[in-house]
């Protein structure tokens, strides 16, 4: 069976909420082994808050019980801060440090063979930062733990699976950091994990960053003399890759079973399709970490947190994710 390891992010966000709705109903991933890294207290407390039946069990790493009914397993960091006096809703340093610290543990475990994935509950980057984090988020600090040199983020959801070039950064940037060689390294990525989907030989789209791909270099000269030659070269190396397509229909081209993956150049590009079509149940997949990773695709939200509107549907289908993906990756290793 399948251990999955779920980190509850930051304690005054939703992460809790939604972890303890997630556990009070039929666990949305079926016949898995799930573990919450966290704070049980903070679990217990948002539990009698908002008045969720669920037990709360600590357990030891080497001693991860089997799935019962209704009852969270907590692992709680070795180091485990004083939490009883967080606020719900608020940006606060313990609350960014306590976060870290279930991240830290979780990947240890992961490390020691104690869990096979993880599934992440949201962080907040300010929080984060109080307490002395240096990394963008939480994709950059999980490549630092694993000394992962090559990784990328992929979103699924709505049918969709598409992964981006360039994430958080201005969109005058986006040109003069797009190159051959990053575009190489993001179809040989995805090309190596599109399998654990299940996929034999994956079909990657890829996008152009202007408007109708450039126009044969009318609109543009990035598709001529970028993407083009990156998809040739990808080619020859027997990576799928197709393209480059008009954003305005590639994804359509997707949902028509054209492509099992989609490169896209830049954030809004990627996600305003994601979140249009799954704006609920959204799942963030990092490619390229030694073990599967997949998140909520939604932030702490502190606006609603402790007032029980949450919504769990992004991590029941982040958990669920996460056990196929990982069912995938354990059937090619033993080919």
């Amino acid at each position: 069976m399948i251990r999955i390891g779920i980190t509850m992010g930051d304690p005054a966000g939703i992460g809790p909420e939604i972890i303890l709705k997630t556990f009070a109903e039929p666990f949305p991933a079926g016949e898995c082994i799930p573990v919450v890294i966290g704070c049980g207290e903070i679990l217990a407390r948002t539990a009698r808050l908002l008045k969720i039946p669920v037990k709360i069990i600590p357990v030891k790493e080497n001693a991860i019980p089997e799935r019962l009914e209704n009852d969270i397993p907590v692992i709680e960091p070795e180091s485990m801060p004083d939490l009883s006096k967080i606020k719900i809703g608020q940006i606060q340093k313990q609350a960014g440090n306590a976060a870290r610290l279930f991240i830290d543990t979780a990947v240890s475990l992961i490390q020691k063979n104690h869990l096979d994935c993880l599934c992440t509950a949201p962080i907040h980057k300010e929080a984060m930062h109080l307490a002395g984090f240096k990394f963008p988020g939480h994709t950059e600090y999980l490549a630092h733990l694993t000394e992962t040199r090559e990784f990328a983020m992929m979103m699924e959801g709505g049918g969709l699976r598409v992964v981006l070039l360039t994430i958080h950064t201005a969109l005058k940037n986006i040109p003069r950091m797009m190159t051959k060689e990053l575009i190489l390294d993001k179809l040989r990525l995805t090309h190596s994990f599109i399998p654990c989907f299940g996929v034999r030989e994956p079909r990657i789209g890829v996008c152009g960053l202007n408007p109708h791909a450039g126009e044969g270099g009318l609109f543009g000269e990035e598709e001529e003399e970028i993407i083009i030659p990156a998809i040739k070269q990808a080619k020859k190396e027997g990576i799928g890759a197709e393209g480059p397509f008009s954003a305005d229909t590639i994804f359509h081209r997707m949902l028509e079973g054209d492509f099992d993956a989609i490169l896209a150049m830049y954030h809004d590009q990627a996600l305003i399709p994601i979140k249009t079509l799954a704006f609920y149940d959204g799942v963030n997949i990092t490619m390229g970490l030694p073990f599967i990773r997949t998140s909520v695709d939604h932030g702490t939200g502190f606006d609603i947190a402790g007032k029980g509107e949450a919504n769990p549907l992004s991590l029941k289908a982040a958990i669920r994710l996460a056990a196929l993906l990982e069912t995938h990756k354990k059937a090619q290793e033993r080919r």
